[in-house]
C-alpha cells in the first residue's frame, strides 16, 4: 500500500494526513500556534512556527507509522488565504506574516481603487480591493515600513513559504496567487499592468506552477527531522478553499460547498474565466488546471459560534451547548442575529460592520441564542448563494464540510435555508484530503483529479429541505437582510467613538 500526507497551514493550527489508495485517511495530527494580535486590527504569525510545528507533525506521522517509510510517496499543501510573507535576497522572513483577517489595510484598499479602477481591477483580478488581500498588506509594509519593503526581494503566500522551507525552492501556484490581486486571473500569469499602476516591484512575484505539479523533494535536514525518506514528492498545492473544494469532489460544473471553520464559505466550480459577478462574490482558479470557483465568504462563520461559547458558556463543551438547538422554533422565538464581529466580506465589503443580536426579550433562554447565531451564520451564506443564483448558476445540491457538517440540526437548518439538498461526506478533512488528493494525482496514482475523487470522496448522508420550514425561512432571511442596512450607519458611528 501506498501513501500520500496532506498538509492543510490553518490559521490556527496546521493539521497533517496520512492517506492511503483508497483514500482512507490512516493517521491525523494536529498542532497549534497562536495569533499575534499587537493592535486592534492587526493579525500576524511567525512564520517559523509553521515550519516548526510541521515538522513536529510529520515527525508524529512517521513515528506511529506502522508500514516502510518509503511507501509515502509524496507531499502536497493546502494553506490559509492572503497572507504576506516577506523574504530578502538570502531567502530570510523580514517581518512577521500579515494574515487574512488583518484589517489595517482601508487606506490601501481605497489608494488601489484610485489609481487602478474599480473596473480595471475587476477585469484583471476579478476581485475588489478588500483588507484582506495580499497586495493592500504589501502597500501597507512599503508606506509603514520602507526599510523592510526596500529589503524585500520576494513576497511569498503561507504555505508557499513553507513548502519553501521543506524544499529549498521558491514557487507559489494560481489558485494561491488569484488571492493577491496581482494575478490576471483569466490569464493566469502575474499582472505587469496591476505592479505599474500601483508601483510595485513585478520582480517581487515568485515564479507560478500548477496545483498538481511537484516542486522538488524534501531537504537532507527535512528528511532527518522528521524520519520521512528524502526521496518524497513534494507538490505545489492549493489555497485552502481550492483544497476544499477538492476535498469535497467540487470539481463540474454545477457543484457547489458550503464550508463552516473560522470563517465560512460557499464555493461554487466554474468552467470558464471569463464570468462577471460584478465583484460582488470572489472568483478564484482551482487547484483543478482548468477550473475557476466563486466564492461567498462570512468572515465570523464558525468564529460566531466558538466567540459566543467563550463569552457566555465556558462551562460547557459544544455537544452540550448544541444539544437543545433542535427544541428551539424557527426564528429562536424572536430572535435574529448577524455574524459580523469581524467586519464582513460578502456580499457587504465592510470593515465597521459588527455583529448584532436584534429581538431580545426576557424569555430568551441560552439556547434560543444558540439556534438564532446558527441561523444568523446561515443567513450570511444564503447570501452568496441567492447572488450565484440571481447569475444564472443552477445549484441543485451543496456538499457541507467543516464544523457546520459536524451537527445534524445544523445541516437540516442548512437544507432548509439554502432549500437544496445538503450532502455529508465520510471524510470532513476537506483542504488536508484535497491536499492529499493532489499529492496523489500528481504521483500519477490517477489520470485525473476527478478520477482521484470517484475513489476518495464518499457519502454518507443527504439531508433535504423540508418545504414548511423553507416557508418559515423565506419570511425570515428579507428581515435578517434588513439589519445590515439599518445598523450600518449605527456601526460606523460606533466605531469612530471606540476610536
Amino acid at each position: 500500500m501506498k501513501y500520500v500526507i496532506g498538509v492543510d497551514l490553518g490559521t490556527s493550527a496546521v493539521k497533517v494526513l496520512l492517506v492511503n489508495q483508497n483514500g482512507e485517511v490512516c493517521q491525523d495530527v494536529s498542532k497549534s500556534y497562536p495569533l499575534i494580535q499587537e493592535k486592534s486590527g492587526y493579525s500576524e504569525q511567525n512564520p517559523e512556527e509553521w515550519v516548526e510545528k510541521t515538522v513536529q507533525a510529520l515527525a508524529e506521522i512517521t513515528k506511529d507509522f506502522e508500514g516502510n517509510v518509503e511507501d509515502i510517496e509524496g507531499i502536497s499543501f493546502s494553506g490559509q488565504m492572503h497572507g504576506l510573507v516577506l523574504l530578502d535576497k538570502e531567502n530570510r522572513v523580514l517581518r512577521n506574516a500579515i494574515l487574512w483577517n488583518d484589517t489595517r489595510t482601508t487606506k490601501q484598499c481605497r489608494k488601489i481603487e484610485e489609481q487602478v479602477g474599480k473596473d480595471t481591477l475587476l477585469k484583471i483580478t476579478k476581485n475588489p480591493a478588500l483588507e484582506g488581500f495580499t497586495l493592500p498588506k504589501l502597500l501597507w509594509v512599503k508606506e509603514n515600513e520602507p526599510e523592510i519593503y526596500e529589503k524585500a526581494a520576494v513576497f511569498l503566500l503561507p504555505k508557499d513559504y513553507l513548502r519553501y522551507r521543506l524544499t529549498g525552492l521558491i514557487h507559489s501556484e494560481y489558485s494561491d496567487a488569484a488571492g493577491t490581486l496581482l494575478l490576471n486571473v483569466e490569464e493566469k500569469k502575474w499582472s505587469k499592468e496591476m505592479c505599474e499602476l500601483v508601483d510595485i516591484r513585478f520582480n517581487l512575484c515568485p515564479p507560478l506552477i500548477a496545483s498538481h505539479e511537484q516542486t522538488g523533494t524534501i531537504t537532507n535536514q527535512i528528511a532527518t527531522e522528521t524520519g520521512l525518506e528524502e526521496s518524497v514528492k513534494v507538490f505545489a498545492g492549493g489555497a485552502d478553499n481550492a483544497c476544499g473544494a477538492i476535498g469535497s469532489g467540487i470539481l463540474s460544473e454545477g457543484k457547489t460547498m458550503c464550508s463552516i471553520g473560522t470563517s465560512g464559505v460557499v464555493l461554487s466550480y466554474e468552467q470558464r474565466g471569463d464570468q462577471d459577478f460584478q465583484g460582488k462574490v470572489h472568483y478564484f482558479n482551482h487547484g483543478e488546471e482548468a477550473g475557476f470557483y466563486t466564492m461567498g465568504v462570512t468572515l465570523a462563520a464558525g468564529y460566531s459560534l466558538s466567540w459566543f461559547k467563550d463569552t457566555f458558556a465556558t462551562d460547557v463543551d459544544f455537544d452540550i451547548l448544541l444539544q437543545d438547538v433542535n427544541e428551539v422554533p424557527i426564528g429562536a422565538n424572536g430572535l435574529l442575529y448577524t455574524p459580523y464581529l469581524a467586519g464582513e466580506r460578502s456580499p457587504h465589503a465592510d470593515s465597521t460592520i459588527r455583529a448584532s443580536f436584534i429581538g431580545i426579550d426576557a424569555s430568551h433562554e441560552r439556547k434560543d441564542f444558540v439556534r438564532a447565531v446558527l441561523e444568523g451564520i446561515t443567513f450570511s451564506l444564503n447570501e452568496s448563494i441567492e447572488i450565484f443564483k440571481e447569475n444564472g448558476k443552477k445549484i441543485e445540491s451543496i456538499v457541507s464540510i467543516g464544523g457546520g457538517a459536524k451537527n445534524e440540526h445544523w445541516l437540516q437548518m442548512q437544507a432548509d435555508i439554502f432549500n437544496v439538498k445538503i450532502v455529508k461526506l465520510a471524510s470532513e478533512q476537506g483542504p488536508g484530503m484535497g491536499a492529499a488528493m493532489l499529492a496523489a494525482f500528481g504521483s500519477g496514482w490517477f489520470t485525473s483529479l476527478q478520477a482521484c475523487a470517484e475513489k476518495f470522496v464518499q457519502v454518507v448522508e443527504t439531508y433535504y429541505p423540508k418545504q414548511e420550514n423553507v416557508a418559515k425561512y423565506e419570511k425570515l432571511f428579507p428581515i435578517y437582510q434588513e439589519v445590515y442596512v439599518k445598523t450600518k450607519e449605527l456601526n460606523q458611528r460606533l466605531v469612530e467613538f471606540r476610536r
